[in-house]
C-alpha cells in the first residue's frame, strides 16, 4: 500500500548516479563536482562542463589481489577525500539492497582493505566514514560495530542484536511507513554514536509459505503487526564510539505506544534532537535530549485532527538528517496547519516563523541555501497535475518566485548543487519526452543537456488530455484520458479506470508515463478503448489539507464515492458505452477496484484487482492507523471501508490477482476474499503467483504472464471497440 506499484508508470533515472545509499546526489565540498560511477569507474564530473572528468577510482584499481573486480552499487567519500568507501555484493532487505560488503579504498596507499571480514558474506549495512576519516561504523546481525581502518580491528559497540532486537536499523514496518532504514549516527567530534533499538520480539511473524522452491514447503516469516497490534518498543542511545555502556534517552511516554521517526545530533556533540510520535499520529513533538545524562525537554509541539505527516512525506521518503540555520539555533520545518503544506523556520525556545505565505502547497524543499538567503522548494499552485521549482526569501521577507521556464508545462524535478549555483535539472510532460539538463540558478539558464534515451524515443507517445469534472456532491476533480485512435464522437467506446485513490500517491500528473499502461499486450488506443483515469479526495495532491485529510477514516468510503461519482458524470459523455465500464488498480488501487466494483455495480462492469488489501484490519499497524484510527474504538471504520465487507453485492466480471511471496499486502487477502465470495455463491476469476513478492516480478515469464492475463480478461468481459 504504503510502497505501491503503479503499473502506468515508468521509472525514469536520466542521470543514473550511484552514491552512499539514499535519494539524491553526492556533491562536492564546493558543489561545482558530483560523482557518479561510469564504465571508467568512479569519477567526478564538473557540472559546468560535464565532459571535464577526474578518474577518482579506475576499474582497475577496484580489483583486490587475487580476486574479481568489485561490483560497485553506491560509495562515498572521506571528508577529506583520500578514501572512498565502496559497497558491493549487496542483497534486499524488502525493499533496497541496504546489505552487503564494504572495502575502503586509500587514495594515497592505492590499497583496498575490505571491514567486517569475520563477518558473514553480505551482512554489512549503513557504514560510514568517522569525521576525520580513521574509522567506519556499520550494522551488522543488529549490532553496531566500529572498525580501525589503521589495524583493521572492530569493536562490537552492541552485544545484545538479536534476530528481534535491533540495534542502529529498523523491523520490517519503521523502513516500509516511515522511510526508516539506517539507525545510527556519529556525532560531529566522532566521539559517539547515537542509534535506534527496537524490540520487535513482541511482534507476531506472518508465515509466507513457499510451496515450490523445495520438495516439501517451508515458512518465511516477517515480522508485521497488522491494525491493533502493538508496535516495536523503540529508544534511543548514545554510546561511546570506543564501547562501553549505553545511556538511553528518558524519552517520556510509552515507549511501546509511541514512535520515533527522526532523530539526529542537535548541531553539537552534547544533544540529540528527535521527533516522537503517538501511535494515533495526530501529535508531534520535537524533543532535545541531553546525550549526556539523557534527559529529555519537549520544545516543539503540533496535533492535528487526522495525521501528521513527517519529513519523508516531504523529503523524497528519506527522514535523515535536520535542517539547521542560524547556527542552530533555528531549524526548518513543515507543517499543514494553517490548512496549506508551508515551509517554518522554528528555534529552540519553540518561537516560529512561516515563510512560504499564500494559499499553496510546497510538495519538497529542493535546497536551504542559507548562505545566499533563500530556500529552494517544488509547488505547483495553479495546477495540482504539475510540478515547478520556486525560491523564497529564508526569512520569509518575499513571495515565492517561479523559477521553473514558464513556457515548460509538466512536471520538473531539480537536484540542486549545495552552493546554490547550478542544478541538475530533469523535465517531462505528458507531451514531451523526457530531457536531462545542467542548468544555472536562479537564471535557468541550460549549460549542458543530455540527450533523451532510444527506449524513449522508441516509445509512441499517447495523446493524453486532461480534463476536470464536477461531482454532484460538488467535488472538482482532475484526469486524463487516452481516446482510441480514429475517434468517431459518433459512435461509444468502452472506458477503462486506473485507480489508486489512498494517502500514498498520485495517478494523475502530467508527465511522461500518463496514458500508458504496461499491462496491456498492444495499443488500448489502437484497439478501441478510452483509458482514463481520476482523482478525487485523500490523493497527496497539492490541493490543500483538506482535500487530502478529509480521508481521515474514510479509505474504501469518500475516495470510492469521490471516483463512482466522476465516473457517474462521465457516463453521461455521448461517446461513452455505459455497458462496458472497466476499473483496474494494483496495491491501493486494487483495493479501490474491489470496493468500485462491489459498492457501484451499476458502473462498474469489470474489475482488475491487484494485490489488494481486502480487508484493513489485515495491514500494517503504521500505515492502515494513520489514516483509519485505532482498535477497538474506530473498528468500525476499517470494517465498513474494506471491500470484504462489500463482497457479497457483486454483480460484474472479476479477476483477483495475488502473489503468495507478498511481504507488503499478505496473501491471506486474497483468500478470505475468496471465501467471502464463495459464500455468497459470486462467481470470479483468481490467479495467484507463487513466491512473488508485492511486484508480481520475479521469476522467468512472469511480467509477460501477467500482461497477457490482464489483457484476456480485459477483452473478453469489456470488448474494445466503437460501437
Amino acid at each position: 500500500m504504503s510502497k505501491i506499484v503503479l503499473a502506468v508508470l515508468l521509472f525514469i533515472s536520466f542521470l543514473n548516479v550511484k552514491a552512499q545509499f539514499g535519494p539524491g546526489t553526492q556533491w562536492s565540498q564546493d558543489g561545482f563536482t558530483y560523482y557518479e560511477i561510469n564504465d571508467k569507474g568512479i569519477v567526478e564530473i564538473d557540472i559546468r562542463n560535464p565532459k571535464n572528468e577526474t578518474t577518482i577510482l579506475s576499474t582497475a584499481a577496484l580489483t583486490p589481489p587475487n580476486g574479481k573486480p568489485l561490483d560497485v552499487k553506491r560509495f562515498s567519500l572521506s571528508y577529506d577525500k583520500k578514501k572512498l568507501l565502496l559497497h558491493t555484493n549487496t542483497v534486499k532487505v524488502w525493499r533496497y539492497d541496504t546489505r552487503g560488503d564494504y572495502w575502503v579504498y586509500d587514495t594515497q596507499s592505492k590499497k583496498l582493505q575490505q571491514l567486517g571480514k569475520d563477518k558473514p558474506v553480505s551482512s554489512l549495512m549503513f557504514a560510514k566514514f568517522s569525521p576525520d576519516g580513521t574509522r567506519v561504523a556499520y550494522v551488522s546481525k543488529n549490532n553496531i560495530y566500529v572498525e580501525e581502518l589503521a589495524s583493521g580491528r572492530n569493536k562490537a559497540l552492541t552485544t545484545d542484536g538479536a534476530n528481534k532486537l535491533i540495534n542502529g536499523t529498523f523491523d520490517w514496518v519503521y523502513e516500509e511507513e516511515f522511510g526508516c532504514r539506517d539507525g545510527f549516527r556519529w556525532s560531529p567530534n566522532g566521539q559517539s554514536i547515537a542509534y535506534w533499538q527496537l524490540d520487535a520480539r513482541k511482534t507476531k511473524d506472518y508465515l509466507m509459505i513457499n510451496n515450490t522452491d523445495s520438495l516439501y514447503p517451508f515458512t518465511i516469516p516477517v515480522e508485521y503487526p497488522v491494525v491493533g497490534e502493538d508496535p516495536s518498543r523503540c529508544r534511543i542511545g548514545v554510546v561511546s564510539s570506543g564501547g562501553g555502556p549505553t545511556k538511553w534517552m528518558a524519552v517520556p511516554g510509552d515507549a511501546v505506544q509511541h514512535y520515533i521517526p527522526r532523530m539526529e545530533w542537535a548541531n553539537n556533540n552534547n544533544q540529540l534532537i528527535i521527533q516522537q510520535l503517538n501511535r494515533r499520529q495526530n501529535i508531534s513533538k520535537v524533543m532535545l535530549c541531553n546525550a549526556i545524562d539523557g534527559k529529555v525537554k519537549t520544545i516543539y509541539e503540533e496535533k492535528e485532527t487526522a495525521w501528521i505527516d513527517i519529513k519523508s512525506r516531504w523529503n523524497d521518503d528519506d527522514p535523515t538528517g535536520w535542517d539547521w540555520i542560524k547556527e542552530g539555533k533555528e531549524y526548518i520545518w513543515v507543517s499543514e496547519k494553517d490548512g496549506w503544506r508551508h515551509i517554518y523556520s522554528i528555534g529552540l525556545d519553540g518561537k516560529e516563523k512561516l515563510i512560504t505565505k499564500g494559499d499553496y502547497d510546497i510538495i519538497n524543499i529542493s535546497l536551504i541555501d542559507e548562505k545566499n538567503g533563500l530556500i529552494y522548494f517544488t509547488a505547483s499552485p495553479d495546477n495540482a497535475t504539475e510540478t515547478y521549482l520556486y525560491r523564497v526569501k529564508i526569512d520569509g521577507s518575499s513571495k515565492a518566485v517561479r523559477v521553473s521556464p514558464a513556457n515548460q508545462a509538466g512536471t520538473h524535478d531539480y537536484d540542486i548543487s549545495p552552493n546554490g549555483k547550478v542544478a541538475l535539472h530533469s523535465f517531462s510532460s505528458t507531451a514531451n519526452y523526457p530531457v536531462s539538463q545542467v542548468v544555472t540558478l536562479p537564471e535557468h539558464k541550460i549549460i549542458s543537456e543530455k540527450e533523451t534515451p532510444a527506449r524513449f524515443k522508441s516509445m509512441k507517445l499517447p495523446q493524453v488530455e486532461f480534463f476536470k469534472v464536477k461531482t454532484e456532491d460538488g467535488i472538482e476533480m482532475d484526469g486524463w484520458m487516452v481516446k482510441p485512435n480514429n475517434f468517431d464522437p459518433s459512435k461509444k467506446y468502452p472506458v477503462v479506470f486506473y485507480v489508486y485513490g489512498e494517502p500514498a500517491s498520485q495517478t494523475v500528473v502530467n508527465r511522461f508515463g500518463m496514458g500508458l499502461n504496461r499491462l496491456y499486450v498492444g495499443n488500448m488506443a489502437n484497439d478501441g478503448y478510452i483509458y482514463m483515469s481520476v482523482e478525487g479526495r485523500g490523493a497527496p495532491a497539492p490541493k490543500g489539507r483538506e482535500w487530502r485529510k478529509s480521508i481521515y477514516r474514510n479509505i474504501g468510503i469518500l475516495n470510492i464515492r469521490d471516483q463512482a461519482m466522476a465516473a457517474k458524470e462521465i457516463l453521461k459523455w455521448p461517446y461513452v458505452d455505459k455497458d462496458r465500464i472497466a476499473v483496474w488498480g494494483w496495491s491501493g488501487g486494487g483495493s479501490s477496484t474491489l470496493n468500485l466494483l462491489f459498492q457501484y455495480p451499476e458502473i462498474y462492469k469489470t474489475g482488475i484487482s491487484i494485490a489488494a488489501v481486502d480487508n484493513q484490519l489485515n495491514y500494517d499497524n503504521i500505515y492502515q492507523e494513520r489514516y483509519m484510527g485505532l482498535l477497538p474504538e474506530d473498528k468500525e471504520f476499517f470494517v465498513k471501508g474494506s471491500p470484504l465487507a462489500h463482497a457479497s453485492k457483486l454483480q460484474g466480471n472479476l479477476l483477483l490477482i495475488h502473489g503468495t511471496g507478498d511481504d507488503n499486502v499478505h496473501y491471506n487477502n486474497a483468500e478470505q476474499m475468496i471465501n467471502e465470495l464463495i459464500k455468497h455463491n459470486k462467481t470470479f476469476q483468481m490467479m495467484s503467483y507463487p513466491n512473488r513478492s508485492h511486484s508480481i516480478s520475479e521469476g522467468e515469464g512472469t511480467t509477460k504472464h501477467l500482461a497477457s492475463t490482464f489483457t484476456k480478461f480485459l477483452k473478453e468481459h469489456c470488448p474494445p471497440g466503437g460501437k
